[in-house]
């Protein structure tokens, strides 16, 4: 994994950080309610609307941006591939499965017992694809990235197939198509733990960087290799169980956003990790405040918006590649 640092970083820190603060306040005032921040101290029920539905609803796309950005970045330093993430590397899928088989033998059980399963199974998933794609040529990256999106399809296919034969395939259809619509207030508390994630990520972060030179160098350079992959594997397969039972899935923010980051601050893990996290923050907040003013007042999904976005992004890191190959 190589990447070479941008000349002026420091204008592109700046205009990230005005832009995220910009999102966050239309983030806030946009709705299909009638809302102004004055009323915040002036008017109980505009108040309650920032409170119950707002806020939780601005911090969920802000959490689930961050998690999702990180989670790629270090799936990318586990597989040593630049175009792998959870959703194209049958993560995401796993923590699917997780929620269904709650769902169909524990449908009383609680959301966090739900998120555990979830967890469980994407980490079981992840470290099978792991397994197979070191097993892969690497002179060949795009074989891992087409692994992955076979394996998850495989993985979905099973996740349909159940649902179909126990008529849950509405059920599957909502709660795996990422949206914020139904975020509020006391929906959405679990995603402050990707933040706890997050913190461990940035913690570790130069064991995950010499994680990515591969096996040999790491272990020559005195890293702990097969604790620091476990731990990686934990980190990603939390992330995606709790963005996928909170939220739903959501594609390409893992893929494009450490891609993007990386060409202008280079690959090292501890100083790009907090710029990853504002920038997939950021990416996510605007599909969600675009998927909301398309057709105002209904709303567009934020994983179909994001599907779009991310594909053209996804395009133009791919073009980019082929003309400096």
């Amino acid at each position: 994994m190589t990447g070479r640092p941008c000349a002026k970083p420091q204008a592109t820190k700046l205009a990230a950080c005005a832009a995220f603060v910009v999102l966050v306040l239309l983030s806030v005032c946009l709705g299909a309610g009638e809302f102004s921040p004055r009323g915040l101290f002036t008017d109980p029920q505009a108040l309650e609307l920032f409170l119950v539905s707002r806020l939780p609803r601005t911090v969920a796309a802000v959490l689930t941006g961050a998690a999702l950005s990180i989670a790629g970045l270090i799936m990318q330093a586990l597989v040593r591939n630049r175009f792998v993430e959870p959703s194209t590397a049958g993560t995401a899928q796993s923590a699917s499965l997780g929620i269904l088989i709650m769902t169909l033998f524990f449908p009383g059980a609680a959301l966090a017992v739900k998120t555990l399963a979830a967890s469980i199974l994407a980490l079981l998933g992840t470290s099978l694809f792991l397994a197979m794609a070191h097993r892969l040529p690497p002179a060949q990256p795009y074989l891992v990235p087409l692994f992955g999106l076979v394996y998850g399809g495989v993985i979905g296919a099973v996740v349909t197939f159940v649902g179909w034969q126990t008529e849950l395939l509405q059920f599957i259809d909502i709660w795996t198509n990422g949206e914020f619509s139904g975020v509020v207030r006391g929906r959405y508390e679990l995603l402050w733990g990707t933040a706890v994630v997050l913190v461990v990520a940035w913690r570790v972060a130069d064991r995950l960087t010499l994680l990515s030179l591969g096996r040999d160098v790491s272990i020559g350079l005195g890293l702990g290799y097969q604790r620091t992959l476990q731990l990686g594997l934990v980190i990603v397969s939390v992330i995606s169980a709790l963005t996928v039972t909170i939220v739903g899935i959501i594609p390409f923010v893992g893929l494009v956003v450490p891609n993007l980051v990386s060409r202008i601050m280079g690959d090292n893990l501890r100083g790009t990790i907090p710029w990853v996290a504002l920038s997939g923050a950021a990416l996510v907040l605007s599909c969600d405040i675009l998927g909301r003013v398309i057709r105002y007042p209904y709303e567009i999904p934020v994983a179909t918006v994001m599907g779009v976005v991310g594909a053209f992004l996804f395009l133009y890191l791919m073009f980019q590649r082929s003309a400096h190959a």
